[in-house]
């Protein structure tokens, strides 16, 4: 099951026809400045070397990978040595006794107290292995789960990232479509003022439509400043995110067909979303550690056996009732028992306990959050795959009814507030037409990441259908070109 919605996702990524905007107007405006334009996969491989969320989930899987050999050390054998000199100096009386050798400068006198300055050198060698250690070996467990999560986590990461990716491009192909239009209605606006400003110069019309030609003319104006805006931070949004500078970027090409999901069975897609949703499964690897970690905080009553061999040298060089060189070589095997611990291990029992019920209850939550989400997410594309067809409909129905109003407007049966409406109208589809292409791309690419089969071989097969022919230039920026945002 899941193989084929795999397989049938990647046909997914075929979405709609091309963007209705007029671009024609535009094409007159912009400065030809060569540059160099990326695409979706170099914009993602950019952002793989630089985004910082994604190198900060990098390196928290790198620590958490620690807990496994960390808590192995416990059942490891360990090795310990250490060594020691020191210098001494003693002195101490000896018994009283008089010195009766005539020949010695101490004769008649009792003989001086004894010295003695030596050095004493030691070092030991240590070798111990736990024999029975279950709270050690629950440990480990434990700590085998958890960064079993902390790896589905960082996979939900390097998902998260191609969607982010995907948004913010297509951010940019969006705004620059509502530009487009924008001065497209801009333009068809700024010819209907003249027009009406000539036929008020004959006496066809009253001052009124010049007013209201104007008044439109000057709200598609505030349109385009908005528009440009919008534009430019998006340009710089992608920019953060993938962390390279670029020129331009290759817009999405007109053959990239829009298609229901496949499978088209919504339980389907719920199933295998939770088989393989990556939040799903990292919350279900914590449940394992938590429900490890009981067990080892239990396993803190019951005993603990270790085996030791440990090899010592001793040498002094005083006085000594043995011999001043000392070997020993000791064989031990060691159990401690806990008895009491002051309600510590207790504690910490239930504290785990704790724990566990709240992972539970996480888990569940991604699997009711997972559910609807494939869901709603499911019935988004489908919508979006119905509504890409009615925007194409309604482009031609816009274009038909503007031709009728200007018809009418000039026998006199329209005036110009209907023209002007029937142009927004139409500039206001061809948006929307463009607008739905890149929302059912989103809202598929985000139906994958929730159902855990998003892959980066999805944001390739929709890179094939990039156009490099048909580019959107960073320094077309409306104000770099110094037009003007005024009236007439």
């Amino acid at each position: 099951m899941h193989e084929s919605v795999r397989k049938s996702s990647s046909l997914l990524l075929r979405s709609a026809a091309c963007s209705a905007a007029c671009s024609a107007a535009v094409a007159l405006l912009l400065a030809t400045v060569p540059a160099h334009a990326i695409d979706i996969a170099d914009a993602y491989r950019d952002a793989l070397e630089n985004d910082p969320v994604l190198g900060a989930a990098e390196a928290s899987y790198e620590a958490r990978k620690e807990l496994i050999p960390q808590a192995r050390a416990n059942l490891l054998p360990k090795m310990s040595f250490n060594a020691s000199t020191s210098w001494n100096e003693r002195s101490f009386p000896v018994p009283p006794r008089l010195d009766f050798n005539p020949d010695s400068p101490t004769f008649g006198t009792i003989a001086p107290v004894a010295d003695q300055n030596f050095t004493d050198r030691q070092w030991q060698a240590r070798l111990q292995q736990p024999v029975v250690n279950l709270s050690g070996w629950f440990d480990w467990r434990s700590a085998k789960a958890s960064v079993e999560g902390a790896e589905f986590n960082l996979a939900n990461a390097r998902q998260a990232l191609i969607v982010r990716v995907v948004q913010a491009y297509l951010n940019v192909l969006r705004a620059q479509d509502r530009l487009d239009a924008t001065l497209a209605r801009e333009a068809a606006v700024n010819r209907q003022l003249e027009q009406v400003q000539q036929r008020f110069d004959v006496g066809l019309v009253a001052i009124t439509d010049v007013l209201e030609a104007q008044a439109g003319y000057d709200s598609t104006v505030v349109d385009r400043i908005q528009a440009d805006g919008d534009r430019y931070i998006f340009f710089e949004t992608l920019q953060a995110l993938i962390g390279e500078s670029f020129e331009s970027l290759d817009r999405i090409s007109d053959n990239l067909p829009v298609v229901d999901p496949q499978p088209q069975n919504e339980e389907q897609w719920v199933q295998t979303a939770l088989e393989t949703n990556h939040n799903i499964a990292a919350a279900r690897a914590q449940l394992e550690a938590a429900n490890r970690s009981i067990a080892a905080r239990r396993s803190g009553h019951l005993p603990t056996v270790d085996g030791s061999i440990s090899r010592s040298y001793y040498y002094t060089g005083g006085a000594s009732f043995l011999a001043n060189k000392i070997n020993t070589t000791t064989y031990a095997l060691s159990v401690n028992l806990p008895i009491y611990q002051g309600g510590f291990t207790n504690s910490r029992t239930k504290e785990a306990r704790a724990l566990a019920e709240q992972a539970r209850e996480e888990l569940l939550n991604q699997q009711l959050t997972v559910s609807r989400d494939t869901r709603n997410l499911f019935q988004m594309v489908a919508t979006d795959v119905v509504r890409v067809g009615a925007r194409m409909k309604a482009i031609a129905s816009s274009e038909s009814a503007l031709e009728a109003t200007e018809t009418g407007y000039e026998v006199g049966t329209r005036n110009i507030v209907d023209v002007l409406l029937a142009q927004q109208r139409l500039y206001s589809s061809q948006f929307d037409y463009a607008d739905s292409r890149y929302n059912y791309v989103i809202d598929l690419m985000r139906l994958q990441q929730t159902a855990g089969i998003l892959e980066e071989m999805h944001l390739t097969e929709l890179n094939q259908y990039t156009d490099p022919a048909d580019t959107v230039t960073r320094e077309a920026s409306l104000r770099n070109r110094g037009m003007g945002s005024g009236s007439r």
